[in-house]
């Protein structure tokens, strides 16, 4: 394409339409703000492995409160929100709640960590996923386009989306944000016999998973999974077993949505050198073309 050509398409209207959309990268400062503002004030859960029985009462208990089809679940889906995953170990290890003894495997619950700076919503075009001032990561049907962006951005694997229905939608835990809302606590958590899920503020669950962490530190790893991870986590796991040996991610510890925002936040500086160099070879380019069409014109 001929210079005079290029500046012929990239119009000044083309240009400003340009610098609008590069204003869509500030979503991602957002929610940035939204994580620091939930980090003190959200409510989260507070998963204690080291008291798992594996009794799946949670995840029949979500079922049940989302009317999916009973019975257990060997991974998150459509119709499985949250299941309890049996994780081999390496060696042996002591029991916690389970007795006495040794035990080969530990039961996890697994769902949605509800992210307080969510990649999967940062991700999202259209805005079909977002944070609630409560701290859960809730889904807009209406609005989502299924491009499954949200899949690809997660770095814990969770959404998952619904292949078999004709009008498919993305499906993950929902945090029970209509429970929250009404004052009351997730149905997984009030259905756990032992007292492995704890629901409250996330600043008091941290409190109380540091104080079981110092008043047992020969039973509990000295780690609180879900604290720093990828910018901090709703759901929070404290453990008997290394957490490298239960199977969990490994993650980095600034919220993914700040990497995404230092690349985007170059774009509009970018673009608006690329668009006062096109000005200005346009006004090159019209003089010279006025130039040639009047040889004498301007001249003294």
């Amino acid at each position: 394409m001929a210079v005079e050509d290029l500046a012929a398409c990239l119009t000044r209207r083309k240009f400003l339409r340009i610098i609008g959309a590069s204003s869509i990268g500030a979503a991602f400062l957002s929610v940035e703000e939204a994580a620091h503002a939930a980090e003190g004030s959200g409510y989260g859960t507070l998963i204690d492995i080291s008291r798992c029985i594996g009794c799946r009462g949670c995840e029949a208990a979500c079922k049940s409160a989302r009317n999916f089809p009973p019975g257990e679940s060997a991974d998150l889906g459509p119709t499985a929100w949250t299941y309890v995953r049996v994780q081999r170990l390496p060696k042996p290890v002591p029991h916690s709640s389970m007795g006495d003894g040794m035990a080969a495997q530990r039961t996890i619950k697994v769902q949605c960590m509800h992210c307080l700076a969510p990649a999967c919503a940062s991700a999202c075009p259209v805005g079909a996923l977002h944070q609630t001032p409560e701290g859960p990561v809730v889904y807009d049907e209406w609005r989502c386009l299924g491009c499954r962006y949200c899949q690809i951005a997660c770095p814990f694997q969770i959404p998952r989306y619904e292949w078999a229905e004709r009008l498919p939608a993305v499906t993950k835990c929902s945090f029970c944000a209509e429970r929250l809302a009404q004052g009351e606590g997730p149905a997984c958590v009030a259905a756990c016999p032992v007292e492995a899920l704890k629901f409250g503020r996330r600043s008091d669950l941290l409190a109380e998973a540091s104080r079981r962490i110092a008043e047992a530190p020969d039973r509990y790893v000295p780690a609180i999974y879900g604290r720093d991870e990828v910018g901090g986590t709703s759901m929070l796991y404290v453990s008997d077993v290394p957490f490298q040996d239960l199977g969990f991610p490994t993650v980095v510890r600034e919220s993914l949505p700040a990497f995404t925002w230092r690349a985007l936040g170059k774009i509009p500086g970018l673009i608006v050198g690329l668009g006062a160099t096109l000005t200005a070879l346009e006004v090159v380019i019209r003089k010279r073309n006025e130039r040639m069409e009047h040889p004498g014109g301007g001249s003294a």
